[in-house]
């Protein structure tokens, strides 16, 4: 298993073991021990869903504070278009770009710029002969690592581009180098402003072989309130936004799909929607699409818990900031460029131990199927999470790994104890 660090995290002393998180965690990462929740870093796969489901906060993003980023010599932010749905009536990208210079930034490039350039890019990446489809796309980082833990069998489904936070990246790396020669490596700071922490988990990580050209990432509800005090609506902001309606459309489901002008796809967000199109997917029964357009956050970017507003409130104010964008600003001629840069793929996935491998041996891992069906039998099936796992099932998988005893089981040792005082009572009749 590759190490692995993960941004999302749980505050014990907030934690009352109450089950929630464990109920709707979709890798059942997840057991309650000891009158607290535990998080197992080989499923865990930071959907951030235990965020947003814990009654008492207890997980949290763990990301970069503004100060941190403002301690480098230059400074450029990659807003998340997922930022501008966060105002209310604002009709002009410009006025949060600008926003962004005025609290300490030196240098903007929008990611949504960069998602235009991936829709183009993606438009190529389906004509190339020989791919698996339908394509999966690799926007989101949950997705992949979702796939790798839980359909390894689909990872050669999955588009090999570089999603647009990194091509924002480096468009922003050689933009500076290009104006500031003077600048050293360690001088540049490329921050990204992010609605989710599967994000910041990724950029962490890096992906494969491939290391991020991103250094900090700071989220979108901490930027909004600093750009609150420096948005102001009467003064004409400086033209600086280079995005349109397709780039800007990528912070919603189904944004990322309809760039591609090609009818054959199917975009779905939401983590238990998602399982359920790649089991489909997994099974065979999904063949005449093209593209598929997964994303783990309800609505979409715009529902990721490092975000402030509603998802759906966001997703209408950008519907209405839309109306007054041109189609695609990436190139004046209209024309194309034909081909996909070779720097704005990835080589290879990451190598992850799937989930549903019991055993390095075959036969072992059957073996221990059976045990596991076998016990599973024998359990109530009413997948309370008394025991401390998200189902019997799951109870049964601990109890054979080790990991759980077999009299975990509250309600069986419930039942046992009232046949055994029915029988005292019956006695003594």
């Amino acid at each position: 298993m590759d190490t692995y660090e993960h941004s999302v995290s749980l505050d014990i002393a907030r934690c009352t073991g109450c089950t929630m998180c464990l109920k709707h965690c979709p890798t059942e990462a997840i057991r309650i021990h000891d009158g607290h929740a535990q998080i197992d870093p080989n499923r865990c796969i930071d959907c951030g869903v235990c965020i947003r489901n814990c009654p008492n906060n207890a997980k949290k993003a763990t990301y970069s504070k503004l100060d941190t980023v403002m301690k480098y010599k230059w400074k450029i932010a990659l807003p998340a278009p997922t930022l501008y749905g966060q105002f209310e009536e604002l009709e002009d990208v410009d006025y949060v770009l600008q926003g962004l210079l005025d609290i300490g930034f030196d240098d903007v490039v929008e990611v949504s710029q960069a998602a235009e350039f991936v829709s183009e890019y993606t438009r190529q990446y389906l004509k190339t002969e020989g791919i698996n489809k339908p394509v999966i796309s690799s926007a989101c980082p949950v997705i992949l690592r979702l796939i790798s833990l839980r359909y390894p069998t689909l990872r050669d489904n999955i588009m090999q581009l570089l999603p647009p936070m990194e091509i924002a990246a480096k468009m922003a790396r050689r933009k500076t180098k290009k104006e500031h020669p003077e600048l050293k490596d360690e001088d540049i700071c490329v921050c990204f402003i992010s609605p989710c922490p599967a994000k910041v988990t990724y950029i962490r990580n890096g992906f494969g072989e491939y290391k991020s050209e991103i250094d900090e990432v700071i989220s979108v509800s901490d930027v909004y309130f600093s750009l609150l005090n420096v948005m102001r609506r009467e003064q004409v902001p400086e033209s600086l936004s280079q995005s349109g309606m397709i780039g800007i459309s990528w912070a919603t489901s189904g944004g990322e799909s309809s760039a591609i002008f090609n009818d054959k796809y199917l975009a779905a967000d939401g983590i238990e929607n998602v399982n359920r199109v790649l089991d489909q997917l997994d099974n065979g029964n999904i063949s005449s699409l093209e593209f598929i357009e997964l994303n783990a956050c309800p609505g979409g970017c715009v529902g990721g818990v490092m975000a402030l507003e509603n998802p759906f409130v966001a997703k209408a104010r950008l519907q209405t900031l839309r109306r007054y964008l041109p189609v695609s600003q990436i190139y004046s001629n209209g024309e194309e460029r034909g081909y996909i840069p070779e720097d704005c793929f990835f080589d290879k996935l990451p190598t992850y131990r799937p989930i549903q491998r019991l055993s390095e041996n075959f036969g072992e891992s059957l073996r221990m199927m059976a045990d596991i069906q076998k016990l599973r039998d024998q359990l109530p099936g009413i997948d309370c999470g008394a025991c401390g796992a998200p189902n019997c099932r799951a109870f049964a998988e601990d109890v054979v790994l080790g990991h759980a005893k077999r009299d975990g089981c509250v309600v069986e040792k419930s039942r046992t104890w009232d046949a055994s005082r029915a029988k005292d009572s019956g006695g003594e009749q």
